[in-house]
């Protein structure tokens, strides 16, 4: 097994003139949920794109699996979550799932199964076009659980969930991890990074921490993982 499933050298990003992310560097284990953490607007989701094999790079390297993003094998083997979800309007959840789970073999079973695990199974039936955000994002979320990938690109999933449905959800990222799946799961919220093996800070398309949360609140001195970040972008930007 890689020791990395994700390996980022030197990237660059360039948008509308813009250098949007400035020669990063950066590697996420495999079998770890890592946390991508950093205010809107500090290049998470480029970043993402980028390992999703989906974005125009200006310079550098993104290698996921051994071979570089977006490959055709790697089309089977990550499963990309994005922040407005993916699935047909006009379809019920069920159907939906239905159809993404023919396409991966999974049967009716696995199915009801994976919309409990998402906690949506009082919704099943409802339109998709008729979700809340967050429930859309839950959708996209048991699509990619019924592909089973090596590797989960999770941008920001639990944006608008209420705490149990949070806190269930990182148990699962947690029990994936455990089956040697690698998550590299995108927050805002600073106090999420308490629940990953590993985080990664960014702040303004630089990557100013990689280390565990005891190893940020080391580097920062303090408890407080939200004010641990504050704590690093301050002396980054000294």
């Amino acid at each position: 097994m890689m020791n990395n499933a994700i390996k980022v050298k030197s990237l660059t990003v360039i948008r509308g003139g813009k250098t949007v992310l400035p020669d990063l560097d950066l590697t996420v284990p495999t079998g770890s949920v890592t946390g991508l953490l950093g205010p809107s607007g500090s290049g998470k989701t480029t970043l993402i794109r980028c390992i999703a094999g989906i974005q125009t790079v200006a310079g550098g390297t993104v290698t996921v699996l051994g071979e570089p993003a977006g490959t055709a094998r790697n089309r089977a083997r990550v499963g990309y979550v994005t922040q407005s979800g993916s699935m047909y309007p006009d379809l019920t959840i069920r159907q939906n799932l239905a159809y993404f789970g023919a396409l991966a073999g999974k049967d009716g079973s696995t199915i009801d199964s994976t919309i409990k695990d998402v906690g949506l199974t009082s919704r099943a039936d409802a339109l998709t076009g008729d979700l809340s955000g967050g429930e859309g994002i839950r959708v996209s979320l048991a699509a990619a659980l019924l592909a089973d990938p090596e590797v989960y690109l999770l941008d920001e999933p639990t944006v608008g969930l209420d705490p149990v449905l949070r806190r269930d959800l990182w148990k699962m990222f947690a029990g994936l991890a455990d089956d040697g799946k690698t998550l590299l799961v995108s927050s805002h919220v600073m106090d999420e990074a308490g629940r990953c093996d590993r985080v990664l800070l960014m702040r303004d398309g630089d990557l100013i921490a990689d280390a565990t949360p005891d190893g940020l609140r080391a580097q920062a001195g303090t408890d407080d993982l939200e004010e641990a970040f504050l704590v690093l972008a301050e002396r980054d930007a000294a």
